[in-house]
């Protein structure tokens, strides 16, 4: 039958008694099926982490422009990750660095987003990844 119409004779489940087939044209299937995974892909979302670098002697305004950008991250559907940076003897003032991870952390609280990771050290260090 699939000869006379000058279509395609596919098994769709073969693993069943009696195997199932359908006829059809098996080019135009496959860019149906290209279509349908292409559409999917398109309205996917992968989400990124976002990475905020600030040192614990951070300027107000400073401070203001990394809270608004983190703030878009979060919006857009992204993680976003907190790196407090300490350098040589830095080190010996890290609660400061954990003091200035918690202030960000206080200052987003009416944002929708869950906290991964608390404040930790990570190294030299002071990370927390938050996220939509």
């Amino acid at each position: 039958m699939a000869e006379e119409k000058g279509l395609d004779l596919i098994v769709v489940s073969p693993n069943q008694e009696p195997p199932v087939a359908k006829i059809l044209d098996y080019g135009k299937y496959r860019y149906e099926i290209e279509k349908k995974a292409k559409e999917s892909k398109k309205k996917q979302h992968t989400v990124e982490i976002k990475e905020i670098k600030v040192r614990y002697k951070i300027d107000v305004h400073d401070y203001n422009v990394k809270i608004n950008a983190i703030k878009k991250f979060i919006s857009s559907g992204n993680k976003v990750k907190i790196l407090v940076m300490l350098r040589g003897r830095e080190m010996q003032h890290n609660h400061l660095a954990y003091e200035l991870a918690n202030r960000f952390l206080a200052d987003l609280e009416g944002e929708k987003l869950t906290v991964e990771r608390k404040p930790s050290m990570d190294g030299r260090n002071v990370v927390t990844i938050l996220a939509p």
